[in-house]
């Protein structure tokens, strides 16, 4: 499945004009530490995404790997109640196994939050689609391709 969940990532930043930064690493980019280690960049840099449910929507935010997600903060910005997703409704919701969810080419459009803490930075680093692919864009362009709200989600 992984080799269709990478297709569907690089056919949504081609569909959003952005040019096909996918890169393919032997060792795992599961964990924020993990992708920015493979990267070599700060784990600040890489852009998890945090999967809650609301109701039935997945609830997709995009969060600087330094930052732990508070999901009062989460709730507070869409206005609505979240709680923490399991891995089979997370691939059920967004087509993606945990450690490769991608900020885009969900298989149906979730409620999507862009950590704030995101903009300061000049490169980042996401998962496309798999526990070994990331893609390498700039916070700007993410907020823009994925017409996520940014709010402060940041814990603390």
């Amino acid at each position: 499945m992984s080799g269709s969940s990478v297709e569907r990532v690089r056919a949504a930043l081609l569909a959003a004009g952005h040019p096909d930064t996918i890169t393919q690493f032997p060792e795992s980019t599961r964990t924020a530490a993990d992708a920015a280690a493979a990267v070599g960049c700060t784990v600040a840099q890489i852009a998890k995404s945090i999967v809650f449910r609301a109701g039935s929507r997945a609830v997709v935010v995009i969060a600087s790997g330094a930052n732990r997600v508070d999901a009062a903060k989460v709730s507070e910005a869409i206005g609505d109640k979240v709680r923490r997703a399991d891995a089979d409704w997370v691939r059920e919701a967004t087509g993606f196994a945990i450690g490769g969810v991608s900020p885009i080419g969900h298989i149906a459009p979730p409620i999507l939050l862009f950590d704030r803490d995101l903009l300061a930075l000049d490169a980042i680093w996401a998962a496309a689609g798999s526990p070994a692919h990331v893609f390498r864009t700039d916070p700007t362009a993410l907020a823009r391709i994925t017409g996520a709200t940014v709010a402060d989600i940041r814990e603390g």
